[in-house]
Protein backbone atom coordinates (compact mmCIF):
# COMPACT_ATOMS: atom_id res chain seq x y z
CA UNK A 1 0.00 0.00 0.00
CA UNK A 2 2.89 2.40 0.57
CA UNK A 3 4.18 2.01 -2.81
CA UNK A 4 1.09 2.26 -4.52
CA UNK A 5 0.86 5.64 -2.63
CA UNK A 6 4.61 6.84 -3.57
CA UNK A 7 4.22 5.69 -7.09
CA UNK A 8 0.82 7.71 -7.60
CA UNK A 9 3.31 10.69 -6.07
CA UNK A 10 6.15 10.09 -8.52
CA UNK A 11 4.21 11.41 -11.87
CA UNK A 12 1.93 13.83 -10.43
CA UNK A 13 4.69 15.85 -8.73
CA UNK A 14 7.99 14.69 -8.68
CA UNK A 15 8.47 14.63 -12.50
CA UNK A 16 6.37 17.58 -13.21
CA UNK A 17 8.60 19.86 -10.94
CA UNK A 18 12.13 18.34 -12.06
CA UNK A 19 11.03 18.85 -16.06
CA UNK A 20 9.95 22.40 -14.92
CA UNK A 21 13.16 22.81 -12.92
CA UNK A 22 15.04 21.75 -16.52
CA UNK A 23 12.98 24.08 -18.80
CA UNK A 24 13.93 26.94 -16.61
CA UNK A 25 17.79 26.53 -16.12
CA UNK A 26 18.71 25.45 -19.60
CA UNK A 27 16.03 27.10 -22.23
CA UNK A 28 17.94 30.59 -21.38
CA UNK A 29 21.12 29.07 -21.63
CA UNK A 30 20.61 27.63 -24.68
CA UNK A 31 18.82 30.94 -26.23
CA UNK A 32 21.66 32.55 -24.87
CA UNK A 33 24.01 30.05 -26.83
CA UNK A 34 23.17 30.11 -29.44
CA UNK A 35 22.94 33.82 -30.05
CA UNK A 36 26.54 34.16 -28.91
CA UNK A 37 27.00 31.41 -31.49
CA UNK A 38 24.58 33.22 -33.92
CA UNK A 39 26.81 36.50 -33.38
CA UNK A 40 29.89 35.19 -34.02
CA UNK A 41 28.76 33.55 -37.23
CA UNK A 42 27.98 36.49 -38.12
CA UNK A 43 30.59 38.72 -37.41
CA UNK A 44 33.41 35.91 -38.77
CA UNK A 45 31.35 36.64 -42.17
CA UNK A 46 31.34 40.18 -41.46
CA UNK A 47 34.92 40.24 -41.70
CA UNK A 48 35.55 37.50 -44.14
CA UNK A 49 33.64 39.61 -46.83
CA UNK A 50 35.24 43.08 -45.89
CA UNK A 51 38.72 41.04 -45.93
CA UNK A 52 37.87 40.43 -49.36
CA UNK A 53 36.33 43.56 -50.21
CA UNK A 54 39.70 45.76 -48.96
CA UNK A 55 42.20 43.08 -51.12
CA UNK A 56 39.70 43.78 -53.83
CA UNK A 57 40.07 47.25 -53.50
CA UNK A 58 43.57 47.43 -53.51
CA UNK A 59 44.44 45.41 -56.45
CA UNK A 60 41.64 47.39 -58.78
CA UNK A 61 43.21 50.74 -57.54
CA UNK A 62 46.41 48.99 -58.57
CA UNK A 63 44.95 47.86 -61.91
CA UNK A 64 43.76 51.31 -62.58
CA UNK A 65 46.94 53.12 -61.57
CA UNK A 66 49.04 51.06 -63.76
CA UNK A 67 46.05 50.92 -66.66
CA UNK A 68 46.27 55.11 -66.69
CA UNK A 69 50.53 55.11 -66.58
CA UNK A 70 50.36 52.43 -69.21
CA UNK A 71 48.24 54.82 -71.24
CA UNK A 72 50.33 57.90 -70.83
CA UNK A 73 53.70 55.41 -71.48
CA UNK A 74 52.20 53.71 -75.43
CA UNK A 75 49.76 56.45 -75.98
CA UNK A 76 47.34 53.43 -77.05
CA UNK A 77 43.71 53.60 -76.18
CA UNK A 78 43.18 50.31 -75.12
CA UNK A 79 44.61 51.08 -71.48
CA UNK A 80 41.85 53.90 -71.34
CA UNK A 81 39.63 51.16 -71.98
CA UNK A 82 40.91 48.95 -69.50
CA UNK A 83 40.47 51.97 -67.37
CA UNK A 84 36.77 52.58 -67.70
CA UNK A 85 36.35 48.84 -67.62
CA UNK A 86 37.71 48.48 -63.62
CA UNK A 87 36.35 51.66 -62.95
CA UNK A 88 33.02 50.69 -61.85
CA UNK A 89 34.17 47.83 -60.08
CA UNK A 90 35.70 49.99 -57.80
CA UNK A 91 33.33 52.23 -57.16
CA UNK A 92 30.92 49.64 -56.29
CA UNK A 93 33.71 47.44 -53.94
CA UNK A 94 34.43 50.86 -51.55
CA UNK A 95 30.06 51.24 -51.43
CA UNK A 96 29.84 47.45 -50.16
CA UNK A 97 32.35 48.15 -47.57
CA UNK A 98 30.61 51.28 -46.81
CA UNK A 99 27.35 49.23 -45.91
CA UNK A 100 29.26 46.32 -44.12
CA UNK A 101 31.53 49.13 -41.69
CA UNK A 102 30.17 52.68 -42.08
CA UNK A 103 31.62 53.82 -38.61
CA UNK A 104 35.31 53.21 -40.45
CA UNK A 105 34.31 55.50 -43.87
CA UNK A 106 32.94 58.55 -41.02
CA UNK A 107 35.93 59.34 -39.05
CA UNK A 108 38.46 62.26 -40.43
CA UNK A 109 41.09 59.64 -41.29
CA UNK A 110 38.46 58.34 -43.92
CA UNK A 111 37.70 61.47 -45.18
CA UNK A 112 41.62 62.34 -46.22
CA UNK A 113 41.77 59.07 -48.09
CA UNK A 114 38.44 60.05 -50.09
CA UNK A 115 39.84 63.53 -50.99
CA UNK A 116 43.01 61.72 -51.98
CA UNK A 117 41.12 59.08 -54.26
CA UNK A 118 39.26 62.26 -55.91
CA UNK A 119 42.42 64.01 -56.78
CA UNK A 120 43.85 60.86 -57.88
CA UNK A 121 41.37 60.48 -59.94
CA UNK A 122 41.18 63.87 -61.15
CA UNK A 123 44.93 63.64 -62.36
CA UNK A 124 44.28 60.31 -64.18
CA UNK A 125 41.23 61.70 -66.32
CA UNK A 126 43.37 64.51 -66.98
CA UNK A 127 46.25 62.32 -68.01
CA UNK A 128 43.87 60.82 -70.49
CA UNK A 129 43.19 64.21 -72.10
CA UNK A 130 46.44 65.02 -72.68
CA UNK A 131 47.27 61.88 -74.82
CA UNK A 132 44.04 62.09 -76.42
CA UNK A 133 45.85 65.62 -77.61
CA UNK A 134 49.17 63.68 -78.47
CA UNK A 135 50.60 65.24 -75.53
CA UNK A 136 52.44 61.59 -74.06
CA UNK A 137 55.38 63.58 -72.56
CA UNK A 138 52.88 65.52 -70.23
CA UNK A 139 50.69 62.58 -68.96
CA UNK A 140 53.75 60.57 -68.33
CA UNK A 141 55.06 63.66 -66.42
CA UNK A 142 51.77 64.43 -64.14
CA UNK A 143 51.46 60.81 -63.28
CA UNK A 144 55.41 60.20 -62.42
CA UNK A 145 54.99 63.90 -60.07
CA UNK A 146 55.71 63.84 -56.23
CA UNK A 147 52.37 65.34 -56.00
CA UNK A 148 50.74 61.77 -57.31
CA UNK A 149 52.58 59.76 -55.49
CA UNK A 150 52.11 62.34 -52.19
CA UNK A 151 48.62 61.41 -52.75
CA UNK A 152 49.10 57.82 -53.56
CA UNK A 153 50.91 57.59 -50.67
CA UNK A 154 48.12 58.95 -48.67
CA UNK A 155 45.61 56.64 -50.27
CA UNK A 156 47.44 53.56 -49.79
CA UNK A 157 48.55 54.62 -45.78
CA UNK A 158 44.64 55.09 -45.54
CA UNK A 159 43.20 51.69 -46.86
CA UNK A 160 45.52 49.90 -44.69
CA UNK A 161 45.02 51.74 -41.73
CA UNK A 162 41.21 51.54 -42.33
CA UNK A 163 41.86 47.46 -42.47
CA UNK A 164 43.89 47.66 -39.58
CA UNK A 165 40.86 49.44 -37.84
CA UNK A 166 38.25 46.78 -38.82
CA UNK A 167 40.46 43.69 -37.46
CA UNK A 168 40.76 45.22 -34.39
CA UNK A 169 37.31 46.02 -34.19
CA UNK A 170 36.73 42.19 -34.48
CA UNK A 171 39.19 41.42 -32.19
CA UNK A 172 37.14 43.13 -29.85
CA UNK A 173 33.91 41.54 -30.34
CA UNK A 174 35.69 37.95 -30.35
CA UNK A 175 37.23 38.93 -26.93
CA UNK A 176 33.51 39.64 -25.78
CA UNK A 177 31.76 36.41 -27.26
CA UNK A 178 34.53 34.28 -25.47
CA UNK A 179 33.83 36.08 -22.23
CA UNK A 180 29.99 35.58 -22.35
CA UNK A 181 30.51 31.68 -23.44
CA UNK A 182 32.64 31.58 -20.63
CA UNK A 183 29.81 32.68 -18.30
CA UNK A 184 27.41 30.60 -20.11
CA UNK A 185 29.00 27.59 -19.75
CA UNK A 186 30.05 28.33 -15.83
CA UNK A 187 25.67 28.82 -15.39
CA UNK A 188 25.10 25.87 -17.09
CA UNK A 189 27.59 23.50 -15.10
CA UNK A 190 25.91 25.01 -11.97
CA UNK A 191 22.50 24.23 -13.42
CA UNK A 192 23.57 21.02 -14.58
CA UNK A 193 24.99 20.20 -10.62
CA UNK A 194 21.69 21.12 -9.30
CA UNK A 195 19.83 18.72 -11.77
CA UNK A 196 21.78 15.28 -11.20
CA UNK A 197 20.65 14.95 -7.57
CA UNK A 198 16.59 15.75 -8.81
CA UNK A 199 17.17 13.64 -12.15
CA UNK A 200 18.88 10.41 -9.95
CA UNK A 201 15.52 10.88 -8.03
CA UNK A 202 13.64 10.49 -10.58
CA UNK A 203 15.13 7.68 -11.92
CA UNK A 204 14.88 6.03 -8.95
CA UNK A 205 11.06 6.46 -8.63
CA UNK A 206 10.70 5.57 -12.04
CA UNK A 207 12.49 2.32 -11.40
CA UNK A 208 10.46 1.33 -8.45
CA UNK A 209 6.99 2.07 -10.53
CA UNK A 210 8.27 0.49 -13.79
CA UNK A 211 8.47 -2.45 -11.38
CA UNK A 212 5.18 -2.35 -10.37
CA UNK A 213 3.92 -1.53 -13.90
CA UNK A 214 5.78 -4.98 -14.93
CA UNK A 215 4.07 -6.98 -12.22
CA UNK A 216 0.84 -5.52 -12.74
CA UNK A 217 1.36 -6.02 -16.92
CA UNK A 218 2.08 -10.09 -16.55
CA UNK A 219 -0.90 -10.14 -14.64
CA UNK A 220 -3.26 -7.66 -17.15
CA UNK A 221 -1.37 -10.31 -20.16
CA UNK A 222 -2.37 -12.95 -18.19
CA UNK A 223 -5.86 -12.48 -18.37
CA UNK A 224 -5.86 -11.04 -21.89
CA UNK A 225 -4.01 -14.79 -23.26
CA UNK A 226 -7.11 -16.45 -20.76
CA UNK A 227 -9.92 -13.84 -22.53
CA UNK A 228 -8.08 -14.59 -26.00
CA UNK A 229 -8.29 -18.37 -25.65
CA UNK A 230 -12.41 -17.94 -24.47
CA UNK A 231 -12.41 -15.67 -27.63
CA UNK A 232 -10.91 -17.74 -29.93
CA UNK A 233 -12.87 -20.85 -29.04
CA UNK A 234 -16.21 -19.43 -29.49
CA UNK A 235 -15.34 -17.40 -32.74
CA UNK A 236 -13.94 -20.99 -34.02
CA UNK A 237 -17.72 -22.19 -33.24
CA UNK A 238 -19.17 -19.32 -34.45
CA UNK A 239 -17.49 -19.80 -37.41
CA UNK A 240 -18.45 -23.85 -37.92
CA UNK A 241 -21.80 -22.84 -37.55
CA UNK A 242 -21.65 -19.61 -40.04
CA UNK A 243 -19.70 -22.09 -42.66
CA UNK A 244 -23.08 -24.84 -41.60
CA UNK A 245 -25.43 -22.39 -42.25
CA UNK A 246 -23.33 -20.97 -45.60
CA UNK A 247 -23.70 -24.61 -46.76
CA UNK A 248 -26.99 -25.15 -45.47
CA UNK A 249 -28.05 -21.73 -47.27
CA UNK A 250 -26.23 -22.49 -50.78
CA UNK A 251 -27.78 -26.44 -51.05
CA UNK A 252 -31.50 -24.50 -50.25
CA UNK A 253 -30.86 -21.62 -52.91
CA UNK A 254 -29.70 -24.71 -55.83
CA UNK A 255 -32.69 -26.82 -54.38
CA UNK A 256 -34.91 -24.07 -54.70
CA UNK A 257 -33.46 -23.03 -58.59
CA UNK A 258 -33.87 -27.17 -59.42
CA UNK A 259 -37.63 -26.94 -58.01
CA UNK A 260 -38.63 -23.67 -59.60
CA UNK A 261 -37.45 -24.96 -62.91
CA UNK A 262 -38.24 -28.40 -62.82
CA UNK A 263 -41.86 -27.50 -62.09
CA UNK A 264 -41.78 -24.84 -64.88
CA UNK A 265 -40.02 -27.38 -67.25
CA UNK A 266 -42.69 -30.08 -65.99
CA UNK A 267 -45.85 -27.94 -66.20
CA UNK A 268 -44.51 -26.57 -69.84
CA UNK A 269 -43.74 -30.34 -70.95
CA UNK A 270 -47.12 -31.54 -69.50
CA UNK A 271 -48.69 -28.93 -72.04
CA UNK A 272 -46.70 -29.14 -74.80
CA UNK A 273 -47.63 -32.70 -74.60
CA UNK A 274 -51.19 -32.57 -73.48
CA UNK A 275 -51.94 -29.80 -76.49
CA UNK A 276 -50.17 -32.23 -79.08
CA UNK A 277 -52.37 -35.59 -77.48
CA UNK A 278 -55.14 -33.93 -78.07
CA UNK A 279 -54.27 -32.58 -81.61
CA UNK A 280 -52.97 -35.49 -82.79
CA UNK A 281 -56.53 -37.21 -82.21
CA UNK A 282 -58.23 -35.47 -84.46
CA UNK A 283 -55.90 -34.91 -87.01
CA UNK A 284 -55.31 -38.68 -87.42
CA UNK A 285 -58.56 -39.00 -87.42
CA UNK A 286 -59.00 -36.21 -90.96
CA UNK A 287 -55.88 -38.07 -92.19
CA UNK A 288 -57.44 -41.18 -91.85
CA UNK A 289 -60.16 -40.45 -93.43
CA UNK A 290 -59.06 -38.12 -96.46
CA UNK A 291 -57.74 -41.51 -97.84
CA UNK A 292 -61.23 -43.09 -98.33
CA UNK A 293 -63.10 -39.35 -99.44
CA UNK A 294 -60.11 -39.02 -101.93
CA UNK A 295 -61.58 -42.66 -103.07
CA UNK A 296 -65.36 -41.91 -103.10
CA UNK A 297 -65.13 -38.62 -104.63
CA UNK A 298 -63.21 -39.75 -107.70
CA UNK A 299 -65.87 -42.90 -108.10
CA UNK A 300 -68.47 -40.37 -107.89
CA UNK A 301 -66.68 -38.25 -110.23
CA UNK A 302 -66.17 -41.45 -112.59
CA UNK A 303 -70.65 -42.12 -112.26
CA UNK A 304 -71.18 -38.16 -113.06
CA UNK A 305 -68.75 -38.73 -116.20
CA UNK A 306 -70.07 -41.70 -117.30
CA UNK A 307 -73.67 -40.22 -117.10
CA UNK A 308 -72.85 -37.47 -118.81
CA UNK A 309 -71.34 -39.62 -121.89
CA UNK A 310 -74.49 -41.50 -121.65
CA UNK A 311 -76.40 -38.50 -122.29
CA UNK A 312 -79.83 -40.46 -122.02
CA UNK A 313 -82.96 -39.18 -119.68
CA UNK A 314 -82.40 -35.37 -121.00
CA UNK A 315 -83.84 -33.14 -117.95
CA UNK A 316 -83.48 -29.97 -118.29
CA UNK A 317 -83.62 -28.94 -114.73
CA UNK A 318 -80.73 -31.18 -114.20
CA UNK A 319 -78.92 -29.31 -116.84
CA UNK A 320 -79.72 -26.15 -115.73
CA UNK A 321 -78.34 -27.17 -112.11
CA UNK A 322 -75.24 -28.53 -113.32
CA UNK A 323 -74.58 -25.09 -115.05
CA UNK A 324 -75.77 -23.29 -111.69
CA UNK A 325 -72.72 -24.85 -109.22
CA UNK A 326 -70.56 -25.29 -112.58
CA UNK A 327 -69.95 -29.06 -112.51
CA UNK A 328 -66.73 -28.74 -114.37
CA UNK A 329 -64.91 -26.10 -112.07
CA UNK A 330 -66.06 -28.75 -109.26
CA UNK A 331 -64.43 -32.09 -111.15
CA UNK A 332 -61.26 -29.96 -111.73
CA UNK A 333 -60.97 -28.35 -108.18
CA UNK A 334 -61.96 -31.03 -105.73
CA UNK A 335 -58.73 -33.24 -106.79
CA UNK A 336 -56.62 -30.32 -105.22
CA UNK A 337 -58.63 -29.58 -102.68
CA UNK A 338 -58.31 -33.05 -101.18
CA UNK A 339 -54.43 -32.85 -101.72
CA UNK A 340 -54.05 -29.80 -99.74
CA UNK A 341 -56.26 -30.79 -97.06
CA UNK A 342 -54.04 -33.91 -97.24
CA UNK A 343 -50.71 -31.64 -97.26
CA UNK A 344 -52.07 -29.40 -94.22
CA UNK A 345 -52.63 -32.71 -92.07
CA UNK A 346 -49.26 -34.06 -92.74
CA UNK A 347 -47.78 -30.24 -91.66
CA UNK A 348 -49.94 -30.72 -88.56
CA UNK A 349 -49.05 -33.78 -87.76
CA UNK A 350 -45.28 -32.82 -88.09
CA UNK A 351 -45.68 -30.09 -85.65
CA UNK A 352 -47.37 -32.07 -83.65
CA UNK A 353 -44.11 -34.69 -83.29
CA UNK A 354 -41.70 -31.85 -83.05
CA UNK A 355 -43.44 -30.46 -80.03
CA UNK A 356 -43.56 -34.10 -78.72
CA UNK A 357 -39.81 -34.15 -79.09
CA UNK A 358 -39.33 -31.30 -77.74
CA UNK A 359 -40.97 -31.82 -74.25
CA UNK A 360 -39.31 -35.20 -74.03
CA UNK A 361 -41.26 -36.32 -71.10
CA UNK A 362 -41.09 -40.17 -71.97
CA UNK A 363 -36.83 -40.22 -71.97
CA UNK A 364 -35.57 -39.34 -68.48
CA UNK A 365 -32.92 -41.41 -69.08
CA UNK A 366 -29.80 -40.17 -71.09
CA UNK A 367 -29.86 -41.76 -74.49
CA UNK A 368 -28.24 -40.61 -77.97
CA UNK A 369 -29.71 -37.60 -79.37
CA UNK A 370 -30.03 -35.89 -82.67
CA UNK A 371 -29.08 -32.19 -81.41
CA UNK A 372 -30.20 -30.69 -84.46
CA UNK A 373 -33.98 -31.90 -84.28
CA UNK A 374 -33.84 -30.56 -80.71
CA UNK A 375 -33.00 -27.28 -81.83
CA UNK A 376 -35.09 -27.29 -84.75
CA UNK A 377 -37.94 -27.84 -82.11
CA UNK A 378 -36.79 -25.09 -79.81
CA UNK A 379 -36.96 -22.63 -82.75
CA UNK A 380 -40.93 -24.01 -83.95
CA UNK A 381 -41.74 -22.95 -80.34
CA UNK A 382 -40.39 -19.90 -80.90
CA UNK A 383 -41.72 -19.45 -84.48
CA UNK A 384 -43.65 -16.86 -83.09
CA UNK A 385 -41.63 -14.29 -81.32
CA UNK A 386 -39.70 -14.51 -84.69
CA UNK A 387 -42.33 -13.86 -87.08
CA UNK A 388 -42.65 -9.99 -88.05
CA UNK A 389 -45.21 -7.60 -86.34
CA UNK A 390 -47.04 -4.39 -86.15
CA UNK A 391 -43.83 -3.75 -83.84
CA UNK A 392 -41.26 -5.38 -84.79
CA UNK A 393 -39.08 -6.61 -87.97
CA UNK A 394 -38.70 -10.68 -88.73
CA UNK A 395 -35.36 -12.06 -86.69
CA UNK A 396 -33.45 -14.16 -89.13
CA UNK A 397 -32.67 -17.91 -88.06
CA UNK A 398 -29.51 -18.67 -90.08
CA UNK A 399 -28.71 -22.58 -89.30
CA UNK A 400 -25.13 -23.44 -89.76
CA UNK A 401 -25.26 -26.82 -88.80
CA UNK A 402 -22.13 -29.63 -89.15
CA UNK A 403 -22.50 -32.95 -89.73
CA UNK A 404 -22.79 -34.46 -86.01
CA UNK A 405 -23.17 -37.95 -84.67
CA UNK A 406 -25.88 -38.99 -82.15
CA UNK A 407 -25.33 -37.21 -78.54
CA UNK A 408 -25.71 -39.25 -75.97
CA UNK A 409 -27.22 -36.67 -73.40
CA UNK A 410 -30.80 -35.93 -71.44
CA UNK A 411 -32.48 -34.51 -74.32
CA UNK A 412 -35.36 -32.38 -72.51
CA UNK A 413 -32.43 -30.46 -70.41
CA UNK A 414 -30.60 -29.51 -73.59
CA UNK A 415 -33.76 -28.88 -75.33
CA UNK A 416 -33.96 -26.45 -72.22
CA UNK A 417 -31.00 -24.58 -72.81
CA UNK A 418 -31.69 -24.02 -76.13
CA UNK A 419 -34.96 -22.73 -75.31
CA UNK A 420 -33.01 -20.40 -72.47
CA UNK A 421 -30.23 -18.77 -74.79
CA UNK A 422 -32.58 -18.19 -77.49
CA UNK A 423 -35.09 -16.46 -75.70
CA UNK A 424 -32.28 -14.31 -74.18
CA UNK A 425 -30.84 -13.50 -77.70
CA UNK A 426 -34.60 -12.80 -78.81
CA UNK A 427 -35.07 -10.46 -76.10
CA UNK A 428 -31.93 -8.62 -76.67
CA UNK A 429 -32.44 -7.74 -80.06
CA UNK A 430 -36.16 -6.69 -79.79
CA UNK A 431 -34.63 -4.25 -76.60
CA UNK A 432 -31.78 -3.04 -79.25
CA UNK A 433 -34.56 -2.22 -82.14
CA UNK A 434 -36.69 -0.71 -79.95
CA UNK A 435 -33.56 1.84 -79.01
CA UNK A 436 -33.08 2.53 -82.45
CA UNK A 437 -36.01 3.45 -83.38
CA UNK A 438 -36.35 5.70 -80.18
CA UNK A 439 -33.11 7.18 -81.41
CA UNK A 440 -34.24 7.38 -84.99
CA UNK A 441 -31.08 5.26 -85.92
CA UNK A 442 -30.46 3.56 -88.92
CA UNK A 443 -32.72 0.10 -89.36
CA UNK A 444 -30.99 -2.76 -88.07
CA UNK A 445 -31.41 -6.53 -89.13
CA UNK A 446 -31.88 -8.38 -86.25
CA UNK A 447 -30.32 -12.38 -86.62
CA UNK A 448 -29.18 -15.65 -85.16
CA UNK A 449 -27.04 -18.09 -86.45
CA UNK A 450 -27.03 -21.59 -84.93
CA UNK A 451 -23.45 -23.21 -85.65
CA UNK A 452 -22.94 -27.08 -84.98
CA UNK A 453 -19.11 -28.76 -85.56
CA UNK A 454 -17.41 -31.95 -84.16
CA UNK A 455 -14.96 -30.62 -81.92
CA UNK A 456 -12.57 -34.03 -82.01
CA UNK A 457 -13.65 -37.69 -81.35
CA UNK A 458 -15.31 -36.81 -77.89
CA UNK A 459 -16.53 -33.23 -78.17
CA UNK A 460 -18.78 -31.56 -80.32
CA UNK A 461 -19.80 -27.83 -80.03
CA UNK A 462 -23.07 -25.60 -80.44
CA UNK A 463 -22.92 -22.36 -80.91
CA UNK A 464 -25.89 -19.40 -80.75
CA UNK A 465 -24.57 -15.90 -81.87
CA UNK A 466 -26.93 -12.60 -82.45
CA UNK A 467 -25.88 -9.42 -83.48
CA UNK A 468 -27.62 -7.63 -80.77
CA UNK A 469 -25.78 -4.15 -78.41
CA UNK A 470 -23.44 -7.38 -76.54
CA UNK A 471 -22.90 -7.53 -72.86
CA UNK A 472 -20.35 -5.26 -70.61
CA UNK A 473 -17.63 -6.60 -69.19
CA UNK A 474 -19.05 -6.43 -65.57
CA UNK A 475 -22.28 -8.27 -66.24
CA UNK A 476 -20.99 -10.46 -68.44
CA UNK A 477 -19.28 -12.07 -65.15
CA UNK A 478 -22.24 -12.47 -63.54
CA UNK A 479 -24.17 -14.05 -65.90
CA UNK A 480 -24.55 -17.42 -64.14
CA UNK A 481 -24.81 -16.55 -60.90
CA UNK A 482 -28.64 -17.51 -59.73
CA UNK A 483 -31.61 -14.78 -59.53
CA UNK A 484 -28.86 -12.12 -61.39
CA UNK A 485 -30.76 -10.83 -64.09
CA UNK A 486 -31.02 -7.25 -65.55
CA UNK A 487 -34.41 -7.81 -66.74
CA UNK A 488 -37.34 -5.73 -65.24
CA UNK A 489 -39.09 -6.65 -62.66
CA UNK A 490 -41.57 -9.16 -63.43
CA UNK A 491 -39.99 -9.56 -66.79
CA UNK A 492 -36.90 -12.53 -65.71
CA UNK A 493 -35.85 -14.61 -62.98
CA UNK A 494 -31.99 -14.65 -63.33
CA UNK A 495 -32.41 -18.38 -63.46
CA UNK A 496 -32.30 -19.75 -66.86
CA UNK A 497 -28.69 -18.89 -67.55
CA UNK A 498 -27.71 -20.39 -63.95
CA UNK A 499 -30.24 -23.65 -64.74
CA UNK A 500 -28.00 -24.09 -67.97
CA UNK A 501 -24.62 -24.09 -66.09
CA UNK A 502 -25.66 -26.70 -64.32
CA UNK A 503 -27.13 -28.85 -66.71
CA UNK A 504 -24.54 -28.74 -69.43
CA UNK A 505 -21.38 -28.38 -66.82
CA UNK A 506 -22.95 -30.60 -63.88
CA UNK A 507 -24.92 -33.03 -65.87
CA UNK A 508 -23.61 -33.09 -69.25
CA UNK A 509 -19.61 -32.47 -67.80
CA UNK A 510 -19.23 -30.55 -70.64
CA UNK A 511 -18.74 -26.59 -70.73
CA UNK A 512 -20.72 -23.21 -71.66
CA UNK A 513 -18.89 -19.99 -72.27
CA UNK A 514 -20.19 -16.33 -73.37
CA UNK A 515 -18.14 -14.35 -75.50
CA UNK A 516 -19.63 -10.52 -75.90
CA UNK A 517 -18.49 -6.99 -76.01
CA UNK A 518 -20.85 -4.01 -75.86
CA UNK A 519 -21.90 -3.58 -79.83
CA UNK A 520 -20.43 -6.81 -80.88
CA UNK A 521 -23.62 -9.10 -80.51
CA UNK A 522 -22.98 -12.04 -77.85
CA UNK A 523 -21.91 -15.68 -78.71
CA UNK A 524 -22.91 -18.80 -76.35
CA UNK A 525 -20.47 -22.00 -76.90
CA UNK A 526 -21.71 -24.79 -75.68
CA UNK A 527 -18.80 -28.25 -75.66
CA UNK A 528 -20.57 -31.26 -74.34
CA UNK A 529 -18.96 -34.81 -74.56
CA UNK A 530 -20.03 -36.82 -77.34
CA UNK A 531 -20.72 -40.24 -74.62
CA UNK A 532 -20.67 -39.75 -71.17
CA UNK A 533 -18.32 -41.03 -69.27
CA UNK A 534 -20.12 -44.00 -66.60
Amino acid sequence: MHLSNKLRFVPSQIVPITLLLTLVLFIPQICLNWQAYYNFNSITKHEFKLQILSDEITYLDEVLTMSARMNAATGKIIWEERYRQFEPKLDLAIKESIKLAPKVYENEDAKKVDAANQRLVAMEDKSFELVKNNQKEMAEILLSNREYENQKQIYADGVAKRKRNISLQLQQKVDDYYKRMFWAILESIISLAMLIPAWLLVLHLLQQYLKAKKVAQAALEETNYRLEMQVAERTAKLKQKNNQLQQTLQELQQAQVQLIQTEKMSSLGQLVAGVAHEINNPVNFIYGNLMHIREYSQDLLNLINLYQQQKFNYNPELNSLINEIDLEFIIDDLPKILSSMAVGTDRIREIVLTLRNFSRLDEAEMKPVDIHEGIDSTLLILQYRLKANNKQQEIAIIKDYGDLPLVECYAGGLNQVFMNILSNAIDALYEWEEECLKKEAKKHLSSIIVHTQVKNEEYVIISIKDNGPGIPEKVKAKLFDPFFTTKPIGKGTGLGLSISYQIIVDKHKGKIECISAPGKGTEFLIEIPIKQMR
